[in-house]
């Protein structure tokens, strides 16, 4: 007796696409900054604020747009990034155009400029234009592995990009703008700093069996061997000249720093990390003795109150730290703080100032930690990602994203000297709105590869779909 049974491959269990999750939360994405809008209108004038229902349609309509696009063409993407990137950027939004209210701020401008225009309107068109580019990314972006094939191009773009603003005059002093008639200033290094990591990873991709290699062990260290070194001292080097000419601390650290990350994660090495760190601080150091706008922001880091009424960046520092200390645990509520009082600075890196006075101590650690989602989703997809290029481009993004927010947050509250960079999505800056929706495009496009089921392999024949079994 035969029995013949049918035996055709069935393909692995389809894994749950979320999309239906970050559709809820995209809910109290928008739904959140809408009552902050409302909030802060009662606060200041005791009524709604009359623009509420287009800020909310605007806000509901860009993220809704966004959440059918992945649907359709990243259905497998983490459900947390689309969510977590409106709510920063809804809640960014809302504190601009608090501070826009200011009769302090409005005053000011009209002193120094002969008029006022608010910020609000422009950010949100800089973040339907940042919505526009997170689109097309995954329209276009098809698979990330793409990106690989312009490795040496995506460095000399990103090269351009870091030196361009030396030709332009200095801003606050500091050269990391470049202007444009017609379209205001950009700054290029929030967009190379994705092009760096593009290059980053097909770099080491390609050479961190080298440079992992270690000629002699000393004090628990695999010390690398000298001609390794070059990479590391090239873009210490680079670094360096973008501090001197530029003046540019924020992206000398966030270049140096995200390569020795990077650096790291492809090989292993702690050794990578203590010459890192060393070789770091001695560029610092070595530029600080003679470069006088990076010894006025380390002096007002020392001791910004001994300087408060003769620098203004000592003022700046002062006032965000009193700011964050009349906050105390839950703040004085949304509209009812002084940050305005910082100066043109207060919708630009000091921002932050404003979450700490009027949501205290508890709406800071939620604003961090939802930066850090953002974060441990990225480092989460590069775990998850299936190609050593993929693992390195999401653990680059996500180090980059972690950098900034570190040298911002860090400068703000006095932990490290003043960078004078954006806080992503939260601050008033186009170019870094659009930058970092174009990041979690990309992170969003890596996600969705890892994370989509591989095809079950068809049977090559005839002879593989039939298996005769006898008792």
């Amino acid at each position: 007796m035969s029995v013949v049974t049918n035996t055709t491959t069935i393909g692995a269990i389809e894994a749950p696409s979320r999309r239906n999750t970050e559709l809820a939360l995209l809910i109290f994405a928008v739904a959140i900054p809408v009552f902050a809008y409302a909030n802060v209108g009662l606060a200041m004038t005791g009524k709604l604020p009359s623009g509420m229902l287009g800020y909310g349609l605007g806000l509901g309509l860009m993220a809704g747009v966004a959440h059918l696009v992945v649907r359709k063409f990243a259905r497998y993407a983490d459900p947390l990034l689309l969510p977590i990137a409106t709510l920063l950027n809804g809640l960014g939004l809302v504190l601009i155009w608090r501070l826009d209210q200011s009769p302090r701020l409005i005053q000011r401008a009209k002193s120094a400029w002969g008029k006022f225009s608010p910020d609000a309107p422009h950010q949100l068109l800089y973040t339907a234009i940042g919505v526009a580019l997170f689109i097309a990314v995954l329209l276009l972006l098809k698979d990330h592995r793409i990106l690989q094939r312009y490795t040496y191009i995506s460095m000399a773009v990103a090269l351009f990009l870091l030196v361009l603003p030396m030709f332009f005059p200095a801003v606050n002093g500091a050269k990391i703008w470049i202007s444009i008639p017609g379209l205001g200033t950009i700054q290029p290094g929030e967009f190379a700093k994705i092009i760096i990591a593009i290059f980053f990873s097909g770099y080491l991709m390609v050479k961190r069996d080298a440079l992992a290699l270690a000629s002699r062990r000393f004090m628990g260290l695999y010390l690398p061997r000298g001609r390794d070194l070059g990479p590391i001292l090239v873009i210490w080097a680079l670094s360096i000249l973008i501090l001197v000419f530029e003046t540019d601390l924020g992206t000398s650290l966030l270049f140096f720093g995200l390569f020795v990350v990077m650096l790291y994660v492809a090989t292993e090495r702690t050794s990578w990390i203590v010459f890192g760190l060393l070789m770091s601080a001695v560029g610092a150091v070595g530029v600080a003795t003679f470069e006088s706008h990076v010894q006025q922001r380390v002096k007002a880091w020392m001791d910004p109150f001994a300087c408060y009424k003769t620098d203004g960046a000592c003022q700046q520092i002062g006032d965000a730290i009193m700011s964050f200390g009349s906050g105390g645990t839950l703040g004085a509520g949304l509209g009812q703080g002084n940050s305005d009082l910082i100066g043109f600075a207060a919708n630009a890196d000091f921002i932050l100032s404003t979450v700490g006075e009027e949501l205290g101590l508890a709406g800071m650690m939620a604003l961090l930690l939802l930066y850090g989602l953002i974060v441990e989703r990225g480092v989460r997809t590069a775990l998850a990602a299936r190609d050593p290029f993929g693992k390195l481009l999401a653990i680059g993004l996500s180090g980059a994203f972690a950098l900034q927010v570190f040298v911002v947050a860090g400068g703000v509250m006095g932990l490290i000297p003043l960078t004078g960079m954006t806080m992503p999505f939260l601050a008033q800056g186009g170019s870094s709105v659009i930058a970092n929706w174009a990041l979690i495009g990309i992170l969003i496009r890596i996600s969705d590869t890892a994370r989509r089921p591989a095809p079950a392999p068809a049977p090559s024949s005839d002879a593989e779909m039939t298996q005769v079994v006898r008792p």
